[in-house]
């Protein structure tokens, strides 16, 4: 009988030896490669904390001391050995979420999926533990690659205030974030990695001396007491300890002997203490180590044995904006990139192999990234940062205050905006066109295909007086939708031969070919629509009012909150234009979504043709003074209206 399929809880850790622990931490990494083979998932960053996760739930008692996770895309063996091994509909509707979730256990604790925040959660648990007087432990896992997050030396800075307050931080180090991680700190561990430890070679050196007659006592203490200047020599881990932590490592992070012992140490020591773990990012598992690029970080369905494929989707939004990047770099030598430890995610690993000097990798520090952007576009270049949607939330304040206010001409490029689906509620980039619209001078484009991907990124990156965005959906990109005609700056997509038409619909970048099938399904009703696509979504276009005060009604739909979103904007510029006419937005609700695939959270906040089209008919109806509830234009084939 497999030793995981007895593993109810982290207690029954407790009974198994040695020798049965290193083939558990075996049948977990076969389980992890057939399961998220299956569904897709993070596959290389589990198979590197096996043994961590392991040796982590055999020297603390979860819930009750809690073991907090960064990020928390390398929770899938926590999840197993906390009693959730059903992985058959992981990261899709009604199965379990790629990341720590509190609705499955109590053994979760943070749910953000955002990086560099475990120290921060920890520090304030640790706090309340005083407070209250409990004598549970927290233990704040967190990567080398989150580390190179600002958050986490805020954090740091703070821990190391109480002496006394128990508080373990172990530092899983795999040299990667999703890419080999970058920088200082990077360099910093290397150098721990590859040096004898201090405190071994203090051992070996405090036994000769003790048997050195008259002088070796005396010298040994000198040495001890002069111990700082000793580590930095032999084992720079000064700059955690000059922070008032205990270091103990580097520790192999797979021997669950060492580990244990190290985590051991650690919780009775009785204040701070980082443990530094060595850990292999995807291994067990030949094709994740063999993959250069991030080591199987994330994977669609692959085949088990090759690590290949199952199928492929097509050119995507990411693949679109990369290929565009290289020419636009071809073309001028002031246009630069930047990432926040995402190189090949948000697609500019092309652009890095063509041009490597202008690509910076600022790490896990969006702020950074931003407030550097500023100083490159102030000193006469052009800088172009990609990054997840969600992610940019981070970086709001820096946007705000030192590229909109210094007129930096600075191109923000947003990938996975909007419902993102599987990732659930912390990976939908569903606020950005809210909270940007309150930026003064930025623009903002939603390109509805790739043709404008290409087309909006060129018109981006040629302001030079403001920042600009262009932000696009994950996963495939559908075929070009051509326009009928422009209006000002808008594409009209649909226009019907009415003098004055019923709707406009105004269709919000990759929703535009669900807005056609609205059009199509009103058309069965009788009522005309034209659907537009702004481009720019911000500022509003000038010949928006004139061209809705042609319409009954104006509906927007758009993917991202209702709240402050485009829809809001343009009923804005309408009640200021002196426009009079009816407005409905539709978007997503303001609430966390939970993980599912994208079509299934869009049908199940209302965001689809049949759905909207019901709505809309309604509308219409009630300005007619005739509203029929029962009125379907799906399935209706008699128009609605005489």
């Amino acid at each position: 009988m497999p030793l995981l399929t007895r593993i109810t809880g982290p207690r029954d850790l407790d009974r198994l030896s040695l020798e049965e622990l290193d083939q558990l931490a075996g049948e977990i990494r076969t389980f992890l490669v057939d399961a998220v083979s299956k569904t897709g998932g993070h596959l290389g960053p589990n198979l590197g904390v096996v043994e961590l996760t392991i040796a982590l739930h055999r020297v603390f008692e979860s819930p009750k001391d809690k073991v907090l996770w960064d990020t928390g895309h390398q929770s899938y063996v926590h999840k197993l050995l906390t009693g959730r091994q059903d992985f058959s509909r992981l990261k899709m509707k009604g199965g379990l979420s790629g990341y720590p979730a509190r609705a499955e256990s109590e053994h979760d604790v943070i749910e953000n999926s955002h990086a560099s925040t475990v120290l921060g959660w920890a520090d304030g648990i640790a706090k309340a533990n005083e407070l209250k007087k409990r004598d549970s432990h927290v233990v704040a896992v967190i990567g080398d690659g989150a580390l190179t997050g600002g958050m986490a030396w805020e954090a740091l800075n703070n821990i190391a205030e109480a002496k006394d307050r128990p508080l373990v931080i172990v530092v899983n180090d795999n040299e990667r974030s999703y890419a080999p991680t970058i920088g200082g700190l990077a360099n910093h561990l290397a150098t721990l990695r590859t040096t004898d430890g201090y405190e071994r070679f203090l051992a070996r050196t405090k036994d000769i001396l003790d048997r050195t007659p008259v002088v070796g006592r005396p010298l040994y203490e000198t040495l001890h007491g002069a111990k700082k200047g000793l580590k930095d020599f032999i084992a720079p881990q000064g700059m955690f300890e000059d922070l008032g932590l205990k270091y103990v490592g580097p520790i192999d992070g797979h021997d669950i002997e060492a580990l244990e012992s190290a985590l051991a140490r650690a919780k009775r020591f009785g204040g701070p203490v980082i443990v530094h773990c060595l850990t292999e990012k995807g291994r067990g598992y030949q094709p994740a180590l063999q993959d250069e690029a991030d080591r199987f970080h994330a994977v669609g369905r692959i085949h088990p044995d090759t690590g290949l494929p199952i199928s492929s989707s097509g050119a995507d939004w990411t693949s679109v904006f990369g290929e565009e990047m290289v020419k636009l770099g071809e073309e001028r030598d002031d246009v630069v990139a930047i990432t926040a430890a995402m190189l090949q995610p948000v697609g500019l690993d092309r652009f890095a192999k063509r041009f490597p000097d202008r690509v910076y990798d600022v790490g896990i520090a969006e702020q950074h990234g931003a407030v550097s952007a500023a100083g490159l576009a102030h000193a006469g270049v052009h800088p172009v940062f990609a990054v997840y949607a969600t992610f940019l939330n981070r970086a709001f304040d820096q946007v705000l205050m030192d590229v909109a206010l210094h007129k930096c001409g600075v191109t923000f490029v947003l990938d996975r905006a909007g419902v993102t689906g599987t990732d659930g509620a912390s990976h939908n980039g569903m606020w950005d066109m809210s909270i940007l619209q309150i930026v003064p001078g930025l623009r903002l484009a939603a390109p509805r295909d790739a043709d404008q991907v290409r087309a909006q990124l060129r018109e981006a990156v040629a302001v030079e007086d403001a920042p600009t965005v262009v932000r696009f959906s994950k996963g495939a990109v559908g075929p070009a939708v051509p326009a009928v005609r422009r209006v000002g700056g808008m594409d009209v997509l649909r226009e019907p031969g009415a003098d004055r038409p019923d709707v406009l619909l105004v269709s919000v970048g990759a929703l535009a070919p669900m807005c056609l099938e609205i059009a199509d399904l009103l058309d069965r009703q009788g009522i005309s629509t034209t659907v537009v696509d702004p481009r720019w979504v911000k500022p509003v276009d000038e010949a928006m009012a004139p061209f809705a005060e042609r319409h009954r009604v104006v509906v927007t739909v758009e993917d991202n909150s209702r709240v402050g979103g485009v829809g809001s904007a343009v009923a804005q510029a309408l009640r200021d234009a002196g426009v009079d006419v009816p407005l409905r937005d539709f978007g997503i609700p303001p609430r966390f979504l939970d993980h599912a695939s994208r079509a299934e959270v869009l049908a199940e906040i209302g965001l689809t043709a049949p759905d909207i089209a019901r709505q809309v008919t309604g509308l219409v109806s009630k300005l007619d003074g005739r509203f029929d509830r029962t009125a379907d234009p799906v399935n209706s084939v008699e128009p609605a209206r005489d």
